[in-house]
């Protein structure tokens, strides 16, 4: 069994954009690699936990039932919780739909845009499929949340000071002018 500590991380309601900032990091990945193992991520692909997590890293908001219980188990499982990007600090682009009903936005989506070929009239209702929250929640407002890091997405300098005074035991201080607020 591994030493290093374990990170973990996911993309909830978002665009996979946050990630592509920790893979930003350039070369610092290998060292990164040499520090940690890698626990539940899009990086390794493994789906579940396999062990406690120093840290985890969520992009993205609430947006169904299934990111909530994976945020709910990100927060049983890792002692440092990390928003990661407007989407998971404030809803972002999917927090757009929170201003128009539930049912609006899903006749919109199946029944009434453009190009929509839905013959039976039906909204996809599949047991299968997680239930639509009625808005997107940021992270913050499902479970407890550590740290944040802002940005669309995070600068990679941000995210990877961030890793690294976790790992050696420092305060995480970010500085303003290395962040992003757009």
């Amino acid at each position: 069994m591994s030493a290093k500590p374990r990170i973990a991380t996911v993309s909830l309601a978002g665009c996979f954009g946050c990630h592509m900032a920790i893979l930003d990091i350039d070369e610092r990945i290998l060292r990164l690699a040499d520090l940690v193992e890698f626990d539940r991520s899009p990086i390794n692909d493994y789906k579940t936990f396999t062990g406690r997590c120093a840290v985890g890293l969520v992009e993205g908001g609430c947006c169904n039932e299934e990111n909530v219980h994976v945020l709910e188990d990100f927060r049983r499982h890792c002692d440092v919780l990390i928003s990661l990007g407007d989407c998971a600090i404030n809803g972002g682009v999917p927090a757009m739909r929170n201003h128009v009903p539930l049912r609006e936005c899903l006749e919109e989506a199946y029944l009434k845009s453009p190009g929509v070929y839905n013959p039976g009239g039906v909204i996809p209702n599949d047991p299968e499929i997680p239930l639509l929250l009625h808005r997107v929640y940021p992270c913050h407002e499902v479970v407890k949340i550590d740290y944040y890091i802002p940005g669309c997405p995070p600068p990679a300098d941000a995210i990877w000071s961030a890793i690294v005074a976790l790992l050696e035991g420092r305060p995480v201080e970010l500085a303003y002018a290395g962040l992003k607020y757009d």
